[in-house]
């Protein structure tokens, strides 16, 4: 199964487990007097819409280069990752209004049973998180990546909705508000880890050089072909689910134009045989003096 699809079978698997929670969430919240799982169903039904973009992204960040895009489509991951932090900031920033004026408006405790419901919810998105990141770390997909911790958030305001809701039966009246608190806890958790979305994304934008490891594999790769003196200058940036490598490669200074164009294309493909994650390789040929 080729990245492209790997990527789009677990964007599918997130618009169905977000819809179907949105749902569970919604129905709970409502009929078990609780805000905080409310506030879920809202994160969860963002989170179907941001799903949706991020399939979108994914499909259209691997399209074939052409005349206009040489290098490709794949900037566009990164784009759609920033509309995703939108609607994770969106969704944090309604969750934090409304719990703040669920504090000041009495209402009675959530049902026991919201317990049981949460429960389940924490150990679904836990589990969804990690067969998302999972598949975003196989794809070098940062709009799943950022799919997976839309998983995650929503696990954490489970648990925070959990903790509240428990509270407020333990301790019971006066402690009504406290899913309400847990909800307002939530919505920062969530902003912050939007921030931890949005930084890898700006990275991958800026080109900046975050590629160490892949850097040693290619240099390790490069010393294998014959002819291949040595490597300077290696230049990675990031573009959807490719990298785009710059490299300098040191041949002996004796051999003639045509041998050291042989040489470029030998090693440009044999590092694309060898890392198939790898996009445009462009060999610079620089003489052993």
């Amino acid at each position: 199964m080729s990245s492209e699809q790997t990527a789009i079978k677990a964007t599918y698997f997130s618009i169905i487990g977000n819809t179907c929670m949105a749902i569970i969430k919604g129905l709970a919240g409502f009929f078990g007097n609780s805000y905080a799982l409310i506030a879920d169903a809202i994160e969860s039904t963002t989170d179907i819409f941001a799903s949706f973009l991020v399939l979108f992204g994914i499909k259209y960040s691997s399209r074939p280069a052409d005349k206009n895009h040489p290098y490709g489509h794949g900037r566009a991951e990164p784009l759609i990752t920033f509309l995703v932090v939108g609607f994770l900031i969106t969704s944090a920033t309604i969750i934090a209004y409304e719990s703040i004026i669920n504090i000041q408006t009495p209402h009675e405790l959530p049902k026991p049973w919201t317990l049981i419901v949460l429960g389940g919810i924490i150990i679904w998105k836990e589990y969804s998180f990690r067969v998302v990141m999972k598949r975003s770390v196989q794809t070098n997909s940062s709009s799943l990546r950022a799919d997976a911790w839309h998983h995650r958030s929503d696990a954490i305001t489970s648990v925070a909705a959990f903790l509240g809701i428990s509270i407020a039966l333990f301790l019971g009246k006066g402690y009504e508000a406290a899913d309400d608190w847990a909800a307002l806890f939530a919505s920062g958790f969530i902003l912050y880890n939007s921030y931890q979305i949005f930084r890898p994304a700006l990275g991958e934008i800026m080109d900046e050089h975050l590629y160490d490891d892949l850097i040693i594999q290619i240099r390790a790769v490069s010393l294998e072909v014959e002819g291949i003196i040595d490597t300077e200058k290696c230049f990675i940036r990031k573009a959807g689910m490719q990298y785009h490598v710059d490299l300098h490669a040191t041949v002996d200074s004796t051999i003639t134009v045509k041998e050291g164009h042989f040489l470029a294309h030998k090693l440009k493909d044999t590092l694309r045989e060898r890392i198939p994650e790898l996009g445009h390789v462009l060999i610079h040929v620089e003489p052993n003096d």
